[in-house]
């Protein structure tokens, strides 16, 4: 409520609080299309096509502020729709995504934690604009993104420029490394299907477990499969139940068992910087016990 009422405020009065934080002192040449579409495409086709008027109506010096565009982005094959807060179009052809939080802004900074987690959001949203910008004659999309929080103790918007420029690197990364569904599906037995009206529910199982499973704990708070793939994974003694971070600790080391046996000395590089970490992780575990041992 917090967040939605001061959004609510920024936007105010034809976003006049918000362009002033831009720098945009007038706002009779300040334009706000109507992005009013039938269903989540309908929307991204008009925001793409405000985003390219925008940038048209530049030339002629005039500002345009888009509230709560939609934008389309291909996540491993498929459309996913996002949504930011706003997006700027000045008269060069820049387009700025405008971020806006409800945490504070203290002395002219906010909590490290949260701007992170804001610039990894809106550098979603930045890597979405350039596929627009990319058709786009005369646009430019910012690689630093406009935060917007309540000042100090109060609710008066102040504003902050966010360089998500290195976010953008991870996006992409992460974005490439990602399993195509058209490869997902290529790899499955032959006249598998998910259909729920004719198929029994053992079918159902089997056609689940013939999908490979990459399970972490964060999978708990948004798919509903996870238990079912925490199932999997704890089955198959997967180090990846116990988290990513982990995960990536370990090294070559997959499973429980290779791991505890690392660590008793019976497997294992003892170069490997993971294999002695455990070594010496049992080591002092084995000395404690003896001296609390001792100490009974």
């Amino acid at each position: 409520m917090r967040g939605n009422a001061f959004e609510a405020k920024v936007k105010a009065d034809g976003g006049a609080e918000l362009l002033r934080l831009l720098g945009v002192d007038g706002r009779e040449d300040v334009r706000v299309p109507d992005l009013a579409a039938a269903g989540p495409q309908g929307r991204a086709a008009r925001t793409a096509l405000a985003l390219r008027e925008a940038t048209e109506a530049g030339g002629e010096g005039a500002w345009s502020l888009l509230d709560h565009p939609m934008l389309a982005l291909e996540v491993a094959g498929s459309p996913a729709y996002l949504e930011p807060d706003a997006v700027v179009v000045s008269p060069d052809g820049r387009w700025t995504v405008v971020e806006i939080k409800s945490f504070p802004m203290i002395d002219g900074s906010a909590d490290a934690a949260k701007v992170g987690a804001a610039a990894r959001q809106a550098a979603v949203y930045v890597l979405a604009l350039e596929r627009v910008a990319a058709l786009t004659q005369g646009a430019e999309v910012a690689h630093s993104v406009l935060l917007v929080c309540p000042r100090d103790f109060s609710n008066q918007p102040t504003g902050s420029v966010v360089d998500v420029r290195k976010q953008l690197s991870v996006t992409r990364r992460q974005l490439a490394r990602l399993t195509r569904i058209e490869d997902i599906a290529a790899a499955l037995p032959e006249g598998v299907t998910f259909d729920v009206e004719t198929c029994s529910a053992d079918q159902l199982s089997a056609a689940v477990d013939a999908v490979p499973h990459a399970y972490a704990p964060e999978c708990l708070a948004a798919c509903e499969l996870a238990f079912h793939c925490r199932d999997r994974a704890r089955s198959a003694g997967a180090v990846e139940a116990l988290g990513r971070s982990l995960r990536g600790e370990l090294g070559g080391l997959t499973t429980v068992g290779a791991v505890l046996s690392a660590a008793r000395g019976e497997t294992g590089d003892p170069d490997d910087p993971a294999v002695a970490a455990l070594r010496r992780a049992a080591a002092l575990r084995a000395e404690s016990l003896e001296e609390a041992g001792a100490c009974r």
